[in-house]
């Protein structure tokens, strides 16, 4: 064990390379992976929740949409499959996720509308039509609440997030948690012991 962890921002174990497969709304997956970011062997359960039980973006949508913690990238090239006008902003504070993340947009034929960049370099003003998030339990409590009060005011108007949280790992108390900031929060599913929340204001 080296302590890393898939928020690392420079994960410093090899990058040991391989490659994920997995299909969502008929579509087939197969993306680039490495050691050092989340779910590094295969598609993450709860991203395969997220993706099967939320509500994709129609074919029409557009505007900007934001996969945050983006990982290897299996929900912005989703987003960026099923919404083709659509902006999509990939963010990760791991490099080694945003390396691979900005290789699997160009796999997929969509490194013009996938924008992979760290936290800070999203430039202010840009709001999200829609929010995709399997967050980070594993940072803490406190540091996962920053992170969503960070992010979910960046919602447009009538925008709409979706986070899947483990239910052992609190998904009741962040649905609460979330209700308590003020957001409308509806239990949109759930699925093989994770909550697919969907959030809005």
């Amino acid at each position: 064990m080296t302590g890393e962890h898939y928020f690392t921002a420079e994960p410093a174990t090899t990058a040991r390379r391989r490659e994920v497969e997995f299909t969502v709304a008929g579509r087939d997956y197969t993306l680039a992976s490495a050691s050092g970011v989340f779910s590094a062997d295969r598609l993450d359960p709860g991203t395969a929740v997220l993706l099967r039980k939320a509500e994709l973006p129609a074919a029409g949508t557009t505007g900007d949409l934001l996969d945050l913690g983006c990982g290897f990238g299996p929900i912005s090239c989703v987003l960026a499959s099923t919404a083709p006008s659509a902006t999509v902003w990939a963010v990760d504070v791991n490099e080694r996720a945003r390396e691979l993340a900005a290789a699997n947009a160009e796999r997929i034929g969509a490194g013009d509308r996938i924008r992979v960049r760290a936290p800070d370099e999203v430039p202010d003003e840009v709001r999200f039509a829609q929010l995709w998030s399997n967050p980070p339990i594993r940072i803490g409590k406190d540091e996962l609440h920053e992170l969503l009060r960070r992010w979910l005011p960046r919602l447009a108007p009538d925008g709409v997030a979706w986070l899947v949280v483990a239910r052992h790992l609190g998904g009741d108390s962040l649905h609460r948690w979330l209700v308590d900031e003020g957001w409308q929060v509806e239990r949109h599913a759930s699925q093989k012991g994770y909550r697919v929340l969907r959030v809005g204001r």
